[in-house]
């Protein structure tokens, strides 16, 4: 079936092409991933083993110290139990790891003025909110592990309080658990042991909600397990793209390479505002900072320190959080057994990074559907849908045979956000088309119906001039899906607005070439 062979172009007078531009699915980053080399080189240094794979910062600390003192680090470490955890019977330990805002240390002491004060926490005791947010898959048979970073902002379902932002799981259910407990005569510090359970046990049937997956560990470290960590390995080296200045993280930084201290290092992974992509970036700030920190934890000037690791000893005892079923030795081998160098760092699809509710807070619309097969696929657990695959591997050329101005290009960028790759985008001149449809080499093709499936069930339409794997949206004036006017006001989670397209991100690797510069 002929098609316009040109290269889509822009066309600002009003017709019904689509802008171009390939909009990817959101980034694989891999601890040692392809691409070019940062733009701020260093010398090679010695690659990390994947003992450090779960890339957890509390992860990273009991990998440092594997070698030297594990027994008296683990007896550190803050135990909790009753938090509904897995077994990691599916052949994986799925681990949630959580960066807590909270005034206080692992063991309930609060932190003084002066730490307050060099975290930019402020004095308020108000909920306690989860800014980081990983699920770190560790298969049981060797291969790669995969950490999967989920924005702080999505909006979802928290389980017995409704649609909010999962970051605010813990704390709303803490404080609702507390206002029972002290209701029912609780002793306050009883209460707030229990209501901090409660927290959790809410927090993680969000993700495992959200994801599909089911979480067997849970990992906790405190706004100043940021500082500590850092300082106790000396510093993380980062790099970035321009200079930025945001006080309200305290984030002041020059352009290019640099190395931070903990209380810099915690503002370089706090920033979100004044950044182009919002808590996305926030998110690559995150995930760089920890592949520098398991660079700087393996290295042999760390592991060779007496001083060092009882830095790190101290800061792990005092800011890490595990549940009471993690037997920390046992795992530490299971990671030695690794192939080295695979870890993918990842973050889940969004529909809108800049998405408002109904009330008018702002919000990053996520779609759970969406979220949990692109997270089986991605961690290569079987999906209940049939039809499941990888979004990311499926590439959709997107073309307009209707009247409707960039509907082509509106259905391109909401196939993106769904993780699907954007082929070309123009018109269609080949014909007349009776309905919006997708067309395949056949109708049974898995990835078109992937595809149809996301744009609201469209028929798929076999055509046999089609080259294998080609995958094709036509769309119709009849179309009312995902990316038309009618789709794009409103969804199922009383979250409004026109879906923004999400940017990639770059390669992320261990810091064995440098470390990668970022925004």
């Amino acid at each position: 079936m002929p098609r316009n062979g040109s290269a889509p172009v822009l066309t600002p007078t009003g017709d019904t092409a689509s802008t171009p531009g390939e909009l990817p699915a959101p980034p694989r980053l891999g601890l040692r991933g392809p691409g070019p080399r940062p733009p701020c080189p260093r010398s090679a240094a010695r690659p990390g083993r994947i003992v450090a794979a779960a890339v957890a910062v509390l992860v990273l600390a009991i990998t440092g110290l594997a070698w030297h003192d594990t027994g008296n680090l683990i007896a550190g470490i803050t135990r909790i139990g009753n938090l509904g955890l897995g077994g990691g019977s599916d052949g994986a330990i799925d681990i949630l790891m959580v960066g807590i805002d909270s005034r206080t240390d692992a063991r309930g002491a609060p932190l003084t003025a002066d730490e307050r004060a060099m975290l930019h926490a402020g004095d308020e005791d108000g909920a306690t909110n989860t800014d980081t947010i990983v699920l770190i898959r560790v298969p049981n048979d060797g291969r790669s592990a995969t950490a999967i970073s989920i924005p702080r902002d999505s909006y979802v379902d928290i389980p017995g309080v409704g649609m909010g932002k999962i970051n605010s799981a813990f704390g709303v259910s803490k404080a609702a658990a507390m206002d029972k407990l002290i209701g029912q005569g609780v002793p306050q510090a009883e209460a707030e042991r229990q209501a901090d359970q409660a927290g959790r046990r809410a927090l993680i049937r969000a993700v495992a909600d959200l994801t599909g997956i089911t979480v067997d560990h849970y990992a906790e470290v405190g706004l100043l397990g940021f500082v500590l960590l850092t300082d106790a390995v000396g510093g993380v080296d980062v790099c970035l793209n321009n200079a930025v200045w945001e006080p309200m993280s305290g984030a002041d930084f020059q352009a290019g390479e640099q190395r931070l201290d903990g209380a810099d290092a915690l503002g370089f992974v706090r920033q979100r505002h004044r950044l182009p992509r919002g808590d996305l970036d926030r998110i690559v700030r995150q995930q760089v900072f920890m592949a520098s920190l398991v660079h700087q934890v393996l290295s042999a000037r760390i592991l060779a320190n007496p001083k060092r690791l009882q830095e790190l000893g101290d800061a792990v005892g005092r800011t890490v959080v595990l549940d009471d079923n993690w037997d920390a030795l046992q795992f530490l081998r299971q990671l030695e057994d690794l192939s080295a160098g695979q870890v993918k760092f990842e973050t889940i699809p969004v529909r809108d990074i800049n998405g408002t509710t109904l009330d008018g807070e702002s919000v990053v619309r996520v779609d759970p559907g969406t979220v949990r097969s692109y997270v089986a696929a991605t961690v290569n657990t079987r999906a209940a849908d049939p039809d499941s695959v990888d979004p990311s591997s499926v590439t959709v050329d997107v073309y307009n045979a209707g009247g409707v101005g960039g509907l082509a290009n509106q259905v391109a960028q909401a196939l993106a956000t769904k993780g699907f790759r954007t082929g070309t985008v123009d018109n269609w001149i080949a014909g007349g088309i009776p309905g919006s449809r997708v067309l395949a080499g056949n109708t049974g093709d898995r990835r078109a119906r992937a595809v149809a499936k996301a744009l609201g069930d469209l028929p798929v339409v076999a055509d046999a001039g089609l080259p294998e794997g080609t995958i094709t949206v036509v769309l119709t004036a009849d179309y009312s899906g995902p990316g038309s006017p009618a789709g794009s006001l409103f969804d199922l989670s009383g979250a409004v607005g026109t879906a923004v397209p999400v940017p990639p991100a770059p390669p992320i690797d261990a810091g064995q070439n440098g470390p990668k510069c970022v925004n």
